[in-house]
């Protein structure tokens, strides 16, 4: 969301609030009232029997409310903080991180905890792209032991619970909006290794949910997904906010008969899913995802330039009607895939070197490497390529492991045999996300 867009944006929510609508957020803060001391935007999650993926954004208190640390047992401070790889695809350097924290659970709780986090990531790697890709991710677990089961806010607004998080229900009297206390979150994502994505399990089975969709500044994340453990359509929330964070993709919702809101006339948006082009204009300009204009999309039709997006109900376009980024339980768009895939990139590299590459490697050596499978139904691998000093070595494609001495070096000058491994995958049609889908790993040899 640009910065133009989000005082608008929060001034219509708190309109909406104020009559009683299903989207509600509260009113900016009066000018002549103190600034709030610290203080970042969230996504709202959609009603919880509507359709919508969400309800705009707000700002929301960085900390929860102060008070006195818990006092826990000393087995519980044993636990507190254990730190485990659920889900082991290699080496962190070579993954996307995603580290999952549970709040509302106490010590003999620690075991729901676990399987709570599995059943959710099995509902996010069951969404595409996430299952073709699910081996490019490593997920850890951070045992955070709270001194009393559930979160605040579940039932009522009332309820006040002792948490490790710090989490809440009716954040800003929003009663779906389930907020954490982002310090006590960063200190336990510290404790595991190198975080990209952050998910926050609140031990509850009532709906709700945030995206704190920032990067943190500090620990490296790209943003933090909070869900109730236990309900149906919280790995939807939580897959639709790493659509921001990972794909750096817009809302596709809008709001008809939101003052300011009815036409967009600003700029073209950064965003890659949202456009002020039609699809006539955006395939003469060659823009935005002309690419894949007319093709079928998973989540229902084809692709074209549907008006309404980005919060606006005309001037913006969006790729198709109803992908995963407008309502909970749809895929991605196509557009939305190639996003997400040049997302995971980012962060993984497709290339681990067992063998050290810091030395030289003579004739009874054999240079290996890891590359990742991918799970996809169309059984489509990396493609995975040798190369001696820069000529391509094609009796080797394919192979993890190639011996010196089947190099036949006739020299003893140094050489570089290098791997590659390459995603052709045909989700991607930017050139400018393609270049990005190669990894490689290189090591000096001689005889």
């Amino acid at each position: 969301m640009t910065p133009a867009v989000r005082p608008a944006l929060r001034a219509a929510l708190a309109v909406l609030c104020a009559s009683a609508a299903l989207l509600t957020a509260t009113a900016p803060v009066a000018a002549a009232d103190p600034p709030r001391r610290s203080a970042v935007e969230v996504e709202i999650p959609g009603p919880e029997h509507g359709g919508e993926a969400g309800s705009g954004h707000v700002r929301v208190p960085a900390t929860g409310p102060a008070k006195a640390a818990a006092r826990l047992s000393g087995a519980a401070r044993e636990a507190d903080g254990q730190v485990t790889k659920m889900i082991d695809n290699g080496p962190t350097a070579d993954r996307l991180d995603v580290v999952v924290i549970g709040d509302g659970y106490t010590a003999d709780q620690l075991g729901q905890f676990h399987a709570d986090a599995r059943a959710k990531w099995a509902e996010v790697t069951a969404v595409e792209p996430y299952t073709t890709y699910r081996d490019l991710f490593n997920v850890w677990t951070v045992d955070a032991v709270s001194a009393q089961s559930g979160v605040s806010g579940d039932p009522g607004p009332d309820t006040v619970r002792d948490t490790a998080l710090g989490s809440y229900f009716w954040c800003e009297s929003i009663e779906r909006l389930l907020c954490v206390d982002q310090p006590k979150v960063d200190a336990y994502v510290a404790k595991a290794p190198a975080a990209d994505l952050v998910i926050v399990l609140a031990n509850s089975a009532k709906y709700g949910g945030a995206g704190y969709n920032e990067p943190s500044p500090t620990l490296g994340y790209e943003g933090i997904s909070t869900a109730s453990a236990g309900h149906p359509k919280s790995g939807q929330v939580a897959i639709h906010e790493t659509g921001h964070s990972l794909g750096k993709l817009a809302d596709e919702y809008f709001y008809p008969g939101v003052p300011d809101y009815e036409k967009y006339t600003g700029p073209e948006p950064a965003d890659s899913n949202t456009s002020t082009l039609d699809a006539d204009r955006m395939a003469a300009q060659r823009a935005k995802w002309y690419r894949w204009l007319g093709e079928p999309s998973p989540d229902g039709g084809t692709v074209g330039a549907y008006e309404g997006g980005g919060y606006y109900v005309t001037g913006l376009y969006r790729p198709t009607d109803n992908s995963i980024m407008r309502v909970l339980g749809k895929p991605f768009n196509l557009p939305g895939v190639e996003a997400m895939i040049g997302g995971f990139h980012r962060h993984a590299n497709l290339v681990t070197p067992l063998t050290p590459t810091d030395r030289v490697l003579r004739l009874r050596h054999t240079a290996k490497a890891a590359v990742p499978r991918l799970a996809g139904a169309d059984g489509r691998q990396l493609v995975v390529r040798w190369y001696l000093d820069g000529r391509e070595l094609k009796r080797f494609e394919g192979r993890r492991e190639v011996r010196v001495a089947d190099l036949w070096l006739l020299d003893l000058r140094a050489h570089r045999l290098t791997v590659t491994a390459e995603d052709r995958t045909p989700a991607v049609r930017d050139p400018a996300v393609a270049r990005t889908l190669t990894s490689e790993a290189a090591w000096t040899v001689r005889l």
